[in-house]
């Protein structure tokens, strides 16, 4: 095992064109741990989770990223994919005409090196998705097509389950949700996590933190931590708001 954090993230500014939106982030996840980074809208949570991935329309201007020791700062996204990094969106996408499965045996096949078999690769799905209770028919259809709310969260756990990723990034994952998806979400994280996997939670809310006991919480505004602690940080935010963060920042 090596001895370097899962994340380390390391002053960290980038800009969307002209408009710096990421303003020194310093954050640090190690394995085995559950990091929830909250802030309100316009924060520059999701941008953290975009840069974090390498997405193009984000420039870093200072700092760097380092995975399990790497730097990946300018790593292509597939790079990052590859050496375990993956990123649960929002707002995932529909891909008509492409069923789960096959697009769970490209991915596997990229991050793995390995060409698995249309029925290896089944095999494999099937066993998760009886560990997770998910019924044996979801594999079979298109990539979000049609899917619920809930069901497009129930896929991103699967899709987790199978990928085995170092670490998941979820970027307000539960915006939206009514409490039996929120659940899937949470159940998925608590069966999940492992001594040699992190998860980087970023949210609005509080709720998600009901069924999932982060390490540590990260109050982010204006682009930067602002503070860091325990589940009571979040219980603050929830009693408190915001507000009470700006005003110690301002001080």
């Amino acid at each position: 095992m090596s001895d370097h954090p899962l994340l380390k993230i390391e002053n960290l500014h980038a800009s969307a064109g002209d408009t710096e939106i990421l303003r020194g982030v310093d954050l640090t996840v190690n394995r085995g741990e559950i990091h929830a980074l909250m802030g309100p809208n316009g924060s520059g949570k999701s941008t953290l989770a975009n840069v974090l991935m390498g997405h193009p329309t984000y420039t870093v201007t200072e700092g760097r990223i380092l995975f399990l020791g790497e730097d990946v700062t300018e790593a292509p996204t597939n790079d990052r994919s590859n050496l375990g990094m993956f990123l649960a969106f929002q707002y995932p996408e529909e891909i008509p005409g492409v069923p789960i499965v096959q697009f769970l045996r490209a991915a596997l096949s990229n991050r793995t090196g390995i060409d698995y078999t249309v029925l290896e690769l089944r095999l494999r799905v099937m066993d998760v998705m009886r560990e997770l209770g998910i019924e044996p028919g979801f594999a079979d259809r298109y990539l979000n097509e049609g899917f619920s709310g809930g069901e497009r969260k129930r896929n991103e756990v699967l899709q987790m389950a199978v990928l085995e990723p170092a670490l998941a990034i979820m970027d307000e994952t539960d915006s939206g949700l009514d409490i039996d998806a929120l659940k899937i979400v949470a159940e998925g994280v608590n069966k999940l996590t492992g001594p040699e996997r992190g998860f980087l939670i970023i949210t609005h809310y509080q709720r998600l933190l009901d069924y999932i006991s982060p390490d540590q919480v990260h109050v982010f505004m204006e682009g930067r931590v602002l503070t860091s602690g325990g589940s009571e940080l979040a219980e603050r935010l929830e009693a408190e708001g915001y507000d009470g963060f700006r005003e110690e920042a301002s001080a």
